[in-house]
């Protein structure tokens, strides 16, 4: 067998209880939809970049401009789609705009997947 081949039951028997207790659980549609598009924003790899980068300091957009070797304007685009999803957050010092990301869930969303990718298999 090919480990790109599916394999599936030989024999058509589902286990109704089962899909009972499954369907108690199921999360709404909005709910379904809204994190259908975080993992969609997280999927580019340059905002992968970013919130690597945020995930180790609270950087401006210059910072991280000059990180990624991208225009303060690229960045700023990106930052604008991190944002909407509440991914990072802001702040102003006088003139300068300090990133960071929104909460401790984001950086545990991307350790996890981080370690699942980092995994010897």
């Amino acid at each position: 067998m090919k480990s790109e081949d599916v394999v599936i039951c030989q024999e058509y028997c589902p286990n109704f209880k089962r899909i009972e207790e499954v369907k108690e659980k199921e999360l709404s549609e909005n709910i379904i939809g809204r994190l259908a598009d975080t993992f969609k924003v997280l999927g580019d790899p340059t905002r992968l970049k970013i919130i690597n980068a945020l995930a180790n300091k609270e950087l401006c957009v210059c910072d991280i401009s000059e990180l990624l070797d991208m225009t303060q304007s690229a960045i700023s685009h990106q930052l604008r789609k991190l944002r909407d999803m509440n991914l990072v957050k802001y702040r102003k010092e006088g003139r300068v705009v300090y990133y960071s990301l929104d909460d401790h869930h984001i950086l545990q969303l991307f350790c996890q997947g981080l370690d699942h990718v980092m995994e010897e298999r």
